[in-house]
């Protein structure tokens, strides 16, 4: 996924997990935030955590296959009348 805006604007990553729900997506390496942790028996000196927290999926595009920029998609039917998935900018197939 690409990220449109935000401070990690620019940035691309595969999507962690959907929260469908909410509307929200956790980008690997995307939208970092610092969590402050006591110490205990799984981290005993404790300290500050850096971890992905989720994005709105408004702000994410689907990254062409061909050219590797963001594009919207549609659908559409293949040759053997299944429905898939398409990238706008280049027409190929997302898989």
């Amino acid at each position: 996924m690409f990220v449109n805006t935000g401070k990690s604007k620019g940035k691309t990553g595969r999507v962690l997990e959907i929260l469908a729900e909410k509307q929200r997506a956790i980008v690997e390496g995307a939208n970092f935030v610092s969590k402050h942790s006591k110490p205990n028996a799984k981290a005993p000196q404790g300290g500050i955590i850096k971890k992905e927290a989720s994005i709105h999926i408004s702000n994410l595009n689907v990254v062409d296959p061909k050219s590797g920029k963001p594009t919207r998609i549609g659908r559409r039917e293949n040759a053997e009348g299944k429905l898939v998935r398409y990238a706008k900018k280049s027409g190929e197939e997302i898989k």
